[in-house]
């Protein structure tokens, strides 16, 4: 299983960059001053590098939900029970929740996987049923899951992108639902960054002051007994990890191997895209961060992995509402790229050093 993985990521090559001054020649040719739509240009170069098209058209969306319990819920790390994860999934695939709403304003669908819910769901359309196990185990009593359950949940990522790839979609973003889950996450951002659990770690679903010192102090204890090894991904996501933060992981990888760009979330999307990261460095140029969450652990992550995120809206609640906006935004940008008028096309005046 993890010579299968390895060969996928042996297929991961650098986005191809020939065409970087063709793409720039046009955007300074559009009808304003050169660089005066700021990211918006740096975005619709990047989307054009990263698919090869020529004269890109707005792509088929779909954001894909993964969820995920937690052993480590045991210990109260979490204001909400882990009966919400089951829960949420049933809000999701109903439509009511906060990603169906901004998903339905980009112009997205939803998918919903389940990789490791403490649950047994009915067959719907809009449900993937890839679970690995019914949630992990508690990480400070060992590891989380097993190394061969690790790469079975980035397996499963994988497979997940490579079959919404081959259905159309040319643009793909990593959500996420699972109680607990801010403290894998910032136990993999410790490990992988090499920062405190202190500095990375943040209130989560809520938690206050006392809870939050339990939660740092249950990192730190999950970190000294499993010692996971920081230069290798699979050891990590396996010791302190989540089995939505594998199938996230996986996602990442899939869109890379096959040049499609892929909009991380926010702060346990990220800790999957720095599991990808680490698995090949080269995946992270097909990643578009979406935006700077709350969680104080996640400007860590986009620092470590050289992202800047699109927006700053205070966001936290995960899902992949974050990634659902920062879409609308990179339409925008390549509506721009094909839509604008040029100085040459339309006989306008450039002026001198517009």
């Amino acid at each position: 299983m993890e010579n299968r993985l390895k060969v996928i990521l042996d297929t991961i090559e650098p986005v191809d960059t020939k065409r970087e001054a063709e793409i720039q020649a046009h955007l300074d040719d559009l009808t304003k001053p050169k660089g005066s739509l700021g990211r918006l240009e740096e975005l619709a170069q990047k989307y054009i590098l990263i698919t090869g098209a020529s004269w890109p058209k707005i792509p088929q969306k779909a954001v894909f939900v993964f969820a995920g319990d937690h052993g480590v819920t045991e210990e109260g790390i979490s204001a909400f029970p882990k009966e919400v994860t089951y829960q949420m999934v049933y809000n999701f695939l109903r439509g009511g929740a906060g990603i169906n709403v901004l998903a339905r304003h980009a112009g997205a669908n939803v998918h919903v996987v389940d990789a490791g819910v403490d649950y047994d769901f009915e067959k719907n359309q809009d449900l993937i049923i890839k679970k690995v196990d019914y949630g992990t185990k508690n990480m400070i009593k060992g590891p989380a899951m097993t190394r061969q359950q690790a790469v079975e949940g980035i397996l499963n990522g994988i497979e997940i992108a490579f079959d919404a790839i081959q259905r159309g979609y040319g643009l793909l973003a990593t959500g996420e639902m699972g109680i607990g889950n801010t403290t894998p996450a910032s136990a993999i951002t410790a490990v992988i960054t090499g920062k405190s659990p202190a500095c990375v770690t943040g209130r989560g679903t809520g938690i206050d002051s006392d809870a939050l010192n339990k939660k740092i102090q249950i990192i730190e204890q999950a970190i000294n007994i499993n010692q996971p090894n920081p230069c290798d991904g699979i050891d990590v996501l396996s010791k302190v990890g989540g089995h939505e933060i594998a199938g996230i992981a996986g996602l990442i990888l899939g869109c890379a191997a096959k040049k499609v760009p892929v909009v991380v979330d926010g702060f346990i999307s990220t800790a999957g895209a720095l599991i990808a990261h680490t698995l090949c460095p080269t995946s992270v140029q097909y990643m578009f961060a979406s935006h700077m969450s709350v969680e104080q652990g996640h400007r860590i992550q986009l620092e470590h992995l050289g992202l800047k995120p699109l927006l700053d809206m205070d966001l936290r609640l995960g899902e992949g509402t974050g990634a659902a906006l920062a879409m609308t935004i990179i339409d925008a940008a390549i509506k721009i790229y094909t839509e604008m008028a040029t100085f040459s096309g339309a006989k306008v005046s450039p002026g001198n050093e517009v």
